[in-house]
């Protein structure tokens, strides 16, 4: 019969290995059932979008798809050389060597284990940017604003991230059984905390924002809010235009904090009315509460993450299961954020589910607070900007996506309308 040492690693191994499986199918199958309905636009769109158009967003599509895979094999192997491979027990030894036994050494370890991932991440970034989105069009960063950006990013995780982690692992070693309840209440007002100063801290860091000066539409919007009972505190437009012509719009912030943000390349395709509508439906998520419901669900998760963490941590064979030899509180966080992605992949489609539900529900604000058809056509000059594919592989999509198909969702404003 195996110890638990052995039979918790090979379920690991084993999920390891069937997600990643899993994973690379779906994504063969999305990029095959893509390029098997290339040559032909759907019926429903064959008056709005070209065949150039729709064959642009197959390719554009496939290309994503096909690289995505090289991200799966390039996770897995990650994954099985910081375990299995010694890579985690290496950098373990390496920090010993520098710092005494405590709350520095544990934030020394988990910073080298999130500094070795995202360099490992780094190349594909990189090829992702100047080769897959130059390639088609998207691209506006220069490689100066790129590493700008990525040194901003290491910066600003280590400023937020590394004094939470460093209460944490405070919260680990001194409040004893309770301590995930007392690091779950510290998440939740890290995160508040975030969301509050997002808007005029944090974005601001990496991109332009100023007020919307476009009269005409600025108070067709005012009106919009005037409907709907909302209020923001500002109507801005966003650079976006300097890193990605892809465009899009959002809301940041909370209470009376809340900005209604748009980006430069939305303003510059959309029609006036069409900016309402895809606002009307960004009003939607907040006036039917969605936004509370998923940050609601995202604290109820956290909360039983934690506790999970709390008691695999006391368990002898945690740590020779995945390699490690020696236990520490900063070890057990860094090998459950390896661990859990691998035992909650099959609960991705719930998720995706309830998004959607989401959307279609906005979407029926919106066709309410304004005409059906705005929202259409905006939908449709999106989808063929960002070169957005009409035709998904249903399989993946309902796996993955947080959006409805296009077509979808189309025929349900058509109805509403």
């Amino acid at each position: 019969m195996q110890n638990p040492e052995q039979l918790f690693a090979i379920l690991f191994i084993a999920a390891l290995l069937l997600g990643s499986a899993l994973r690379l199918w779906l994504a063969a199958r999305h990029a095959s059932h893509v390029a098997a309905h290339r040559g032909a636009v759907p019926a429903q769109f064959a008056d709005v979008i070209t065949l150039e158009a729709h064959q642009k967003a197959a390719d554009y599509t496939g290309t994503k798809t096909r690289f995505s895979m090289i991200g799966i094999g390039l996770e897995l192997l990650i994954a099985l050389a910081l375990t299995f491979g010694g890579g985690l027990q290496a950098l373990h030894e390496l920090t010993a060597a520098w710092f005494e036994p405590g709350i520095v050494r544990g934030l020394a370890l988990i910073a080298v284990v999130m500094l070795v991932m995202t360099l490992a991440d780094l190349p594909l970034n990189i090829y992702r940017t100047f080769v897959i989105e130059e390639r088609f069009g998207f691209n506006k960063m220069t490689p100066a604003l790129f590493w700008v950006d990525f040194a901003k990013g290491l910066l600003l995780s280590a400023a937020l991230g590394l004094p939470l982690v460093a209460v944490v692992l405070w919260l680990m070693e001194r409040m004893g059984e309770w301590w995930w309840l007392y690091a779950w209440v510290t998440w939740i007002a890290f995160s508040l905390f975030v969301q509050a100063i997002a808007p005029t801290v944090i974005m601001p860091l990496f991109n332009k924002f100023a007020p919307l000066e476009n009269d005409s539409l600025k108070e067709r919007v005012e009106r919009l809010l005037e409907r709907c009972g909302f209020k923001a505190k500002g109507l801005f437009v966003m650079n976006g235009s300097l890193r990605s012509s892809h465009g899009n719009a959002f809301f940041t912030g909370f209470g009376k904090s809340k900005r209604i943000v748009f980006f430069d390349t939305l303003l510059s395709r959309l029609e006036p009315q069409e900016v309402e509508a895809v606002l009307a439906h960004e009003l939607g998520h907040f006036k039917l509460k969605h936004v509370i419901k998923r940050i609601i669900w995202m604290f109820a998760a956290s909360l039983g993450f934690l506790w999970l963490l709390g008691v695999a941590m006391k368990q002898p064979w945690f740590y020779p299961a995945l390699g490690v030899s020696e236990p520490s509180t900063a070890m057990a966080l860094v090998l459950f954020t390896i661990v859990v992605p691998a035992f909650t992949l099959l609960f991705q489609p719930l998720g995706a589910v309830y998004s959607r539900r989401h959307e279609f529900e906005a979407d029926a604000f919106a066709a309410t607070h304004t005409p059906a058809a705005d929202l259409i056509s905006a939908l449709v000059k999106l989808y063929k900007d960002n070169a957005s594919t009409l035709t998904p592989d249903p399989l993946h999509s309902a796996f993955y996506d947080s959006h409805p198909p296009a077509m979808l969702r189309i025929a349900k404003l058509q109805q509403a309308a």
